[in-house]
């Protein structure tokens, strides 16, 4: 089981990020741009949602596109789902309790690579393995 400790540390691996607050919400932000935070359901995405409404820990995540959110959510609705306050929007919620660790880290690198500047993104790609 994923732990917020675990998104902050491959988080803050990734170059040039840091850690922010508002209102004792976590988010992360390379350079200016944020690209994983922390998502409580609101009021309104537990009546879109219903009964089935996830618990537990929550975060979102930029994805490169509208697609690749759809084909995140096909391939595994226990981890991966949206509200309508997302629709159309490059970002996907993600139950933090029940992502995988490597699944975990692709993410956070893959929405990393969705907000960097496009020159810090390909350095880190030349020097990635």
């Amino acid at each position: 089981m994923a732990t917020w400790d675990d998104v902050r540390r491959i988080a803050l691996a990734l170059p040039e990020t840091n850690e922010q607050s508002a209102r004792g919400v976590p988010r992360w932000r390379v350079r200016d741009s944020g690209f994983v935070w922390e998502r409580q359901l609101r009021r309104a995405d537990l009546a879109a949602l219903g009964e089935p409404a996830p618990v537990g820990p929550i975060f979102a995540a930029h994805v490169p596109d509208v697609g690749v959110k759809e084909a995140l959510i096909a391939d595994d609705p226990g981890v991966f789902f949206t509200t309508p306050h997302f629709d159309g929007y490059p970002a996907i919620l993600v139950r933090l309790d029940r992502i995988a660790a490597s699944d975990l880290a692709e993410l956070i690198t893959e929405a990393w690579l969705s907000r960097a500047p496009k020159r810090l993104a390909r350095a880190f790609l030349q020097a990635s393995p």
